[in-house]
């Protein structure tokens, strides 16, 4: 019984045997490094670690919870850690506040250490900043390219409609009288040119028509056998009774009846002076005006002015020619088209908005003076300029900023001069060349790390030059206080008068 139960146990020892060999290695090519295939290799493992988590290790090989065996880490793999040098200790929730030796904030955290590698070199632009390349994908820090292209913007904008001043006539007599007849006594009639709008009696016009005929009269009266300058004389005033006729605004069929007929005329016709629409009348019949009375005011509707308030942020784009469309409620469906004709040299201080003038040409009368308008400027593209993604700025108010990829990781500020901006995108006059790249998502809190780094420079070189500057103040202190050319022993150190008797003598009782 014995012999068999020892036969049992020496066979489970040599199959236990041979499964721990097969486990460690021994048994097949695939498995775990062991140290005679590490003496095959040629390196030396110094561990084994958890494939799922690196910070676990065994020194000998093992599997976790999984069953996945253990990573052997190799001599040459390890690369010596260069020491780093911490200059200061920062709070993680305000970097602005440092400390020189580990501390924490009040809310218990670890006051974070600022190495000396990430400070940037002496070479390298203030505020550039390293960041850690897992750091950067957390913040979600994207970047585009300094890329060239055309810039095209449409300024949209609020216009009203309102007459053309070049072709608007506001009619006053040149003479005092009583108005006999209107012809036209309607506001909002058309009327041609020509067109006769009333009848004014005016005695001073009467005295002129008597002047012409007397003159006439005279003229006729010469025979053949007048002088040479009764006849110029004749005719001088002949002419000079005409031209008074004609300053007072007699139209030339009245001139003409007149001195066929050689019958005073009792008014004055007053004619339109181009096809128009009349926009008021200032008289009626009857009235007694003067010179300074409004008669009518004629205005040609054929074309029209378009007033637009153009923001200051747009204004660069606007140029005189650029193309306009128009749109009006009153008018739905149809699109107007004009164009640019006069940029107002004043700026509206409360609107902060600089006044444009369209032209829009109105043959059938559809635009209406007072109209509003939804105004579209086309203006001139601005072909291969230099842009960026508009997102890429960093403005503070006093300067314009972007961040600069030196290389992965590395972020350099620079200060930047811009131009027009459109649909995102925004020219770059200066800072940039072609092909680099800006930081275009998560730059705001680069540009806290940035500022922190500079004022952290600027302090430390304050620094540097305070001591510099307390050791040469030290050493000339020194240098004069201890100055001892001039002290003389025979002078200063005289002791000729002291005596030890008389000190004794005095201090005795």
């Amino acid at each position: 019984m014995n012999i068999r139960n020892l036969s049992v146990a020496a066979v489970a020892l040599i199959i236990g045997a041979a499964g721990g060999w097969w486990l460690a290695g021994g048994g097949g090519g695939e498995g775990a490094d062991t140290p005679a295939s590490q003496e095959q290799s040629g390196r030396k493992i110094l561990y084994y670690r958890n494939p799922m988590n690196p910070a676990i290790t065994s020194p000998v090989p093992a599997k976790d919870e999984m069953g996945m065996d253990y990573i052997p880490v190799y001599a040459d793999e390890e690369q010596p850690k260069k020491e780093r040098k911490i200059l200061y200790y920062r709070n993680p929730m305000n970097p602005a506040i440092t400390s020189p030796v580990p501390a924490k904030d009040e809310m218990g955290m670890d006051y974070i250490p600022v190495y000396a590698d990430e400070e940037g070199g002496s070479g390298e632009p203030a505020g550039t900043v390293k960041i850690d390349p897992v750091i950067v994908q957390n913040i979600g820090v994207r970047v585009a390219a300094v890329e060239r292209r055309t810039l095209a913007h449409t300024v949209a904008a609020l216009g009203k409609v309102d007459l053309d001043e070049r072709h608007l006539a506001r009619l006053h007599p040149k003479t005092s009288g009583w108005i006999e007849k209107l012809q036209v006594d309607e506001t909002g009639t058309e009327v041609d040119r020509d067109t006769i709008l009333l009848s004014l009696y005016s005695p001073e016009l009467v005295a002129a028509e008597r002047e012409y005929l007397v003159a006439l009269a005279n003229w006729e009266s010469l025979g053949k056998n007048a002088s040479r300058e009764s006849r110029r004389t004749a005719q001088a005033l002949l002419d000079s009774a005409r031209e008074r006729l004609e300053l007072l605004d007699v139209p030339p069929h009245q001139i003409e009846a007149l001195r066929k007929d050689r019958k005073i005329l009792r008014t004055l016709h007053i004619h339109s002076p181009y096809r128009g629409t009349v926009m008021h009348i200032g008289a009626r019949e009857g009235q007694y005006v003067t010179p300074k009375d409004e008669l009518y005011l004629i205005a040609d509707l054929s074309r029209v002015w378009v007033y637009v308030d153009v923001y200051e942020d747009e204004l660069p784009w606007v140029k005189v020619g650029d193309p306009a469309e128009m749109r009006v409620r009153a008018v739905p469906g149809r699109v107007f088209h004009g164009k640019v004709t006069f940029i107002y040299p004043m700026m509206n201080e409360r609107t902060r908005t600089n006044r444009v003038r369209l032209e829009f040409d109105n043959p059938e009368g559809l635009l209406k003076p007072g109209l509003f308008a939804d105004i579209r400027l086309h203006a001139g593209a601005r072909e291969n300029v230099l842009v960026i993604p508009a997102e890429a700025v960093v403005r503070s108010g006093v300067r314009e900023q972007v961040f600069v990829v030196r290389e992965p990781g590395k972020f350099e500020p620079r200060e930047v001069t811009l131009g027009v901006e459109s649909d995102g995108w925004v020219e770059v006059l200066s800072g940039l060349s072609e092909g680099e790249q800006v930081v275009t998502s998560a730059q705001f809190l680069i540009d806290s790390e940035s500022k922190l780094k500079e004022a952290t420079a600027k302090m430390l070189e304050a620094m540097k030059a305070d001591q510099a500057g307390g050791h040469q103040g030290h050493d000339m202190a020194m240098d004069a206080d201890m100055d001892m050319g001039d002290m003389s022993l025979d002078e200063d150190m005289d002791m000729s008068d002291f005596s030890l008797d008389d000190s004794e003598g005095e201090a005795a009782p």
